[in-house]
């Protein structure tokens, strides 16, 4: 009975590390991912705690419930009270020369973390994945991962207690023997049921969940962390990754490791709807940082899924369906002033503010966003990208 109810829900939702889909018409579930994965809801107890342990305003991110589960992040809490110190993990598997917003999410609270805690971060770049799921040569993969550095370094990580990687170039010694670790006790069966794979796909994809694994393994780093293999490790990151760190924590203590914590996103969705997550595959399904103002209004009008009326009479009458409205959802995202959101939410929803009036405050909002990024990735050179890249010790990474 339970196997069937599984299955029906797998049926209503796919969500894997490569598929993000809701059932027709409908938006992701996220109770139901929740219940199906087996994390915790992040509730405003934590936003409070974080905000009194790092005396700084919560993320717009925190406080909007955009990271809205975790996984023993009240442990990270707990350690960091008693003044242990812990480390950040995330990454990025770069498929595309340009990221979109939904792409961006995770390093902007990332960097939040490095600041707010003052701690080391390591972000790994899976170009190996990427070479083995995409058809990509490995010299396109490695191409574009150096790419993909430059708006990551965009973000504003401090280079001090910054380490990015990509597996290419980084696998072997420490890092390598931890994965041959990990991938001994994980069976094939178990594999399967994480993350479906099928007798179709090559042996490539199901040998590599241990190399995203590893780096929450603090030994993984001897140049960082050589006498420190009780250090804890935080993975921010997108719901959709939980598997491969479900894999690690249930490893984790069978080879002597702490489990990594995670603290998990929604998704950010496509400009059509909820249906799903932004993807880089449909440029019209999401904003790259790349794209022009001109661009960033031309998409938002066009196709930018809205809950207004069909007419201005029917949306003065009974108000914008905020639920599925998407200009609404990125002002959650991005509109930094809470009271203009509440007011905005609250003269949209009554009819009083039409849908061409948010899209163009919407518009306005991005356009700035997306210009910030790119002035900050224009000034990110090629050695800028090595220093980040380079294996060397970061002695001042807990100050």
């Amino acid at each position: 009975m339970e196997k069937e109810e599984d299955h029906q829900q797998e049926e209503e939702q796919v969500v894997n590390p490569w598929e993000v889909s809701a059932k027709e018409g409908g938006k992701i579930d996220y109770d139901k991912l929740i219940d199906k994965f087996g994390c915790q809801r992040l509730d405003q107890s934590f936003v409070d705690r974080v905000q009194r342990l790092t005396s700084r305003p919560p993320h717009v991110f925190l406080r909007r419930g955009v990271f809205f589960a975790h996984r023993d992040f009240n442990e990270i809490l707990d350690a960091y009270e008693r003044g242990d110190k812990f480390y950040l993990y995330t990454g990025r598997g770069p498929s595309s020369e340009a990221l979109h917003l939904g792409h961006l999410i995770p390093f902007m609270f990332t960097k939040y973390l490095q600041d707010a805690f003052k701690v080391p971060l390591v972000i790994q770049l899976t170009d190996d994945e990427k070479c083995m799921w995409k058809n990509l040569s490995v010299e396109e993969s490695q191409r574009l991962a150096r790419e993909n550095a430059k708006d990551i370094i965009a973000c504003g990580f401090d280079i001090s207690k910054t380490f990015i990687f990509s597996d290419f170039d980084y696998v072997g010694g420490t890092f390598y023997k931890n994965m041959v670790k990990v991938a001994k006790c994980v069976t094939y069966n178990k594999v399967v049921g994480i993350f479906g794979f099928t007798g179709e796909d090559h042996i490539g994809k199901v040998s590599f969940p241990p190399v995203q694994a590893v780096p929450s393994f603090p030994s993984s780093f001897p140049h960082l962390f050589s006498v420190k293999d009780d250090l804890r490790c935080l993975i921010p990151c997108a719901i959709d990754q939980d598997p491969y760190f479900r894999m690690t924590r249930d490893v984790a203590p069978r080879i002597g490791y702490q489990k990594p914590a995670l603290i998990e996103s929604l998704f950010f969705p496509a400009l059509q709807g909820e249906t799903g997550k932004m993807s880089a595959s449909d440029p019209n399904s999401a904003i790259y940082v790349t794209d022009s103002a001109k661009d960033i209004k031309y998409k938002v009008n066009k196709h930018a899924f809205t809950g207004g009326q069909e007419s201005i009479e029917k949306h003065r009458k009974y108000g914008a369906n905020l639920e599925v409205d998407i200009p609404i959802k990125y002002l959650n995202f991005f509109l930094e002033d809470d009271a203009e959101l509440e007011h905005i939410k609250k003269e949209y929803g009554a009819g009083c503010m039409l849908t061409g009036e948010v899209k163009k405050r919407l518009t306005e909002v991005l356009t700035e966003l997306v210009e910030r990024h790119r002035r900050a990735r224009a000034a990110v050179t090629d050695e800028m990208v090595d220093a980040f890249m380079a294996v060397r010790p970061l002695p001042n990474m807990f100050d």
